[in-house]
């Protein structure tokens, strides 16, 4: 019996349980599960209130929601045009190789093309092989001689007060 093609769809505030949901099983998947210290009403303050700072799309199968996205505009002063950022992506493991992970990077790409973005970029962590095989081959490619670097916590807040 053949499956059901995924349904992706923007993501509303009604959704902010959901994703929240998702987001703790993503970082269970990914050994980060005491890295989530944010909170449902955060996610939806910055997802759908005054002043978004991102956007969610949901991806389902069958109507039940198995995976997630949330992505940003960035911008790129070498091409003088934005881009998008995916913060993260996940598919419940039980609905992984069903299209899935394709459908949602698809709609993004159909985004950015949209918005005129002149690049799509994301980040995957080094040792998950199945994903950074996945992300191959789409195309992507990784960004030789790039460093990630972060600022958070004390930190950030010594740099903001000038300390």
């Amino acid at each position: 019996m053949r499956r059901a093609s995924p349904r992706i769809r923007a993501a509303e505030p009604r959704d902010a349980p959901l994703l929240f949901r998702l987001i703790r099983e993503l970082a269970d998947d990914e050994r980060l599960a005491d890295r989530v210290v944010g909170t449902e009403g955060q996610l939806e303050q910055h997802l759908f209130g005054e002043r978004p700072a991102a956007e969610a799309l949901v991806a389902e199968l069958e109507g039940e929601p198995v995976g997630f996205a949330v992505f940003f505009t960035t911008f790129s002063t070498f091409l003088t045009r934005p881009g998008l950022w995916l913060e993260d992506l996940f598919v419940r493991p039980e609905c992984r190789r069903a299209g899935v992970g394709r459908a949602l990077l698809e709609h993004l790409g159909r985004l950015a093309v949209e918005r005129g973005c002149g690049r799509m970029e994301w980040s995957a962590l080094d040792w998950n092989a199945p994903a950074l095989g996945f992300y191959a081959e789409l195309g992507a490619r990784p960004v030789d001689g790039w460093v990630v670097h972060r600022l958070e916590g004390e930190a950030l807040r010594r740099l903001g007060e000038g300390d």
